[in-house]
C-alpha cells in the first residue's frame, strides 16, 4: 500500500513491557510515507519502568514522527472536527483501555480520540496486550469485534502455561491489519496460533 499522504493516529497505552516492540513499527509507518501523530496514556507520560523511563520513551515518540505528543482530551478533541486521521491504531491496547472502549468511557487522551475516528466512521484498530482477553476482558473483546470500523492486529495466547488468559497482538502485523482496514477488511486469519503443544 501506498502511504504517502495518509496520516496515521499511533496510540500508546500502557503495556511497558510491549513499547520496545512497538516503537519500530511507528518507524515504518514513517519510513513509507505516512505522516504519524503519537497519542500517549497518562501512564506513558508519567511513569518509569524497568522497561524505560517515560521521558526516554517520549522523546522516541517525538524523534521518530517529528511531531508533539496528543496526551489530553482537550488537545485530542479536536480530531473529531478536522478529520484528521485515515487511520488510528492503538499498540499496546491493554486491558483497561479495551475495557473502556467497549463500555464507551472516555477518560483519556487516547479514548477521546478513539472516540472521534469512531465518529467519522473512520477505521480504528486494535493491536491488544492485556493479561485477561481470555479472562473477564473476554466480553468486551467480543463487544469490539463486531462493533463497526473497528479492526484487530491478529493476535494469540503469548504465555498459555503460566498466563493462560493473556492475548497479545502480533505487532508485525500491524501495518497490514491498517491497509486492510482502510480497505474495511479485518485482516485474517485474526486467531494467531503461537504455540503448537498442547499443555495437559
Amino acid at each position: 500500500m501506498n502511504w504517502t499522504g495518509k496520516t496515521v493516529g499511533f496510540a500508546l497505552t500502557g503495556s511497558h513491557c510491549t513499547f520496545e516492540e512497538t516503537m519500530p513499527h511507528i518507524q515504518r509507518f514513517v519510513d513509507a510515507g505516512a505522516r504519524v501523530i503519537p497519542i500517549a496514556s497518562q501512564t506513558l507520560m508519567t511513569t518509569d519502568t524497568r522497561f524505560g523511563t517515560s521521558a526516554g520513551w517520549q522523546k522516541q515518540l517525538k524523534d521518530i514522527t517529528g511531531n508533539d505528543i496528543i496526551s489530553s482530551i482537550v488537545d485530542a478533541e479536536p480530531l473529531g472536527p478536522s478529520k484528521l486521521l485515515d487511520v488510528m491504531l492503538i499498540a499496546p491496547c491493554t486491558g483497561n483501555t479495551t475495557s473502556r472502549l467497549a463500555n464507551a468511557m472516555t477518560d483519556s487522551a487516547v479514548l477521546m480520540a478513539a472516540k472521534a475516528q469512531m465518529r467519522n466512521q473512520r477505521p480504528l484498530v486494535l493491536a491488544i496486550s492485556t493479561n485477561d482477553g481470555l479472562g473477564l476482558n473476554a466480553a468486551n473483546i467480543a463487544k469490539l469485534l463486531v462493533a463497526k470500523n473497528i479492526y484487530f492486529v491478529p493476535f494469540g495466547q503469548d504465555n498459555p502455561t503460566q498466563k493462560p488468559n493473556s492475548l497479545v497482538a502480533r505487532m508485525d502485523l500491524i501495518m497490514d491489519t491498517c491497509a486492510a482496514a482502510l480497505e474495511g477488511k479485518q485482516l485474517q486469519p485474526l486467531l494467531i496460533e503461537r504455540f503448537q503443544d498442547i499443555v495437559s
